[in-house]
């Protein structure tokens, strides 16, 4: 079975501190998720992330599919990075890490994902033509999201929130 590898980066004008405070709230994953996934945190979303950490999902990667997705938070080092991982769900294999990193200007965030797709061959022949562009998609929109909640990064422009 094939292990895939997403990594994405990005810049943002804000600080480390409010990277932080944003990704280590569980709750805050609805407003980075596109609407037609239907992404729902049903459990383990009342607290700031910590090591241990059972998150409980509902998700609609398709229309008319609806799915639970449990992930649990295996490794938090606060303001640095924290890896989730899937315990039950739509990926044979997920293990996404998050790392943030202070730059001039903001904060740059590094996403790497490995993760297997299931139902064998047959999955990994719909892996080019369904999931990896709808894994794109999602981190497309998750760009577009921060971009339009933090602001555009721009190295030569200083912010007051620096």
């Amino acid at each position: 079975m094939r292990l895939y590898t997403l990594h994405t980066k990005q810049k943002l004008p804000i600080t480390v501190d409010e990277a932080w405070d944003f990704f280590s709230d569980p709750g805050n994953l609805n407003v980075i998720t596109p609407d037609n996934m239907k992404f729902r945190t049903l459990s383990g979303d009342k607290q700031k992330m910590f090591a241990g950490q059972i998150i409980h999902y509902r998700i609609s990667p398709f229309p008319l599919i609806t799915m639970q997705w449990v992930t649990e938070i295996t490794h938090v080092q606060e303001k640095s990075f924290f890896v989730d991982e899937q315990r039950f769900g739509p990926y044979k294999f997920w293990h996404h890490k998050h790392f943030f990193k202070a730059i001039e200007g903001g904060v740059e965030m590094e996403d790497v994902v490995h993760y297997q797709v299931p139902f064998g061959v047959l999955g990994e022949s719909f892996h080019p033509l369904i999931v990896k562009p709808r894994l794109k998609a999602i981190f497309d929109y998750r760009k577009a999201a921060l971009i339009k909640r933090f602001g555009e990064y721009n190295p030569n422009i200083k912010t007051s929130r620096l």
